[in-house]
């Protein structure tokens, strides 16, 4: 599978101004904790949650070492990370929702994603951020490639 070009894997959902999904986008570029949870403020918002996910330096069959580590994504991944977004919206009271995920090649301790959701209350926060990282992780076309230190290698989410 081919990393993307440069040019789509900065490919962003561009959100209308009304719109609870305030920030969407694939990218090839490091991410931004900062950017993320700047998105998502909203002073009707009882609640923010926000989760960080990085790369680790073991992984795999054993806890094997990484030494490598790539995620590819599909042309689709932004429309499909949208109608993620969506559902999430639909089935909670969201305020504001942001999602970030990057591709290419990354290091151990990089920001592979980043999501938030502001809601009323923190219970619904929580529940919404976790319905939107588990199904980001579950139905966007983003794949994920590692080497270990054995020489081995595994893709993941294909």
């Amino acid at each position: 599978m081919d990393r993307m070009a440069d040019t789509e894997a900065a490919q962003a959902a561009q959100p209308g101004p009304s719109s609870p999904l305030r920030l969407l986008a694939i990218r090839d570029t490091p991410l931004s904790v900062d950017e993320v949870f700047g998105a998502v403020s909203d002073a009707a918002a009882g609640g923010t949650a926000l989760f960080v996910g990085t790369v680790r330096d073991h992984d795999g069959p054993g806890d094997a070492e990484v030494t490598g580590l790539g995620y590819s994504a599909h042309p689709s991944a932004t429309d499909e990370l949208r109608r993620v977004a969506e559902k999430v919206v639909a089935d909670f009271p969201v305020r504001a929702l942001a999602a970030v995920h990057r591709v290419g090649d990354l290091a151990v301790g990089d920001l592979a994603v980043v999501v938030a959701v502001s809601c009323p209350h923190r219970a619904e926060a929580f529940a919404a951020c976790r319905r939107l990282i588990d199904d980001l992780k579950a139905e966007v076309p983003i794949w994920k490639h590692q080497t270990f230190g054995d020489g081995s290698e595994e893709w993941v989410g294909i």
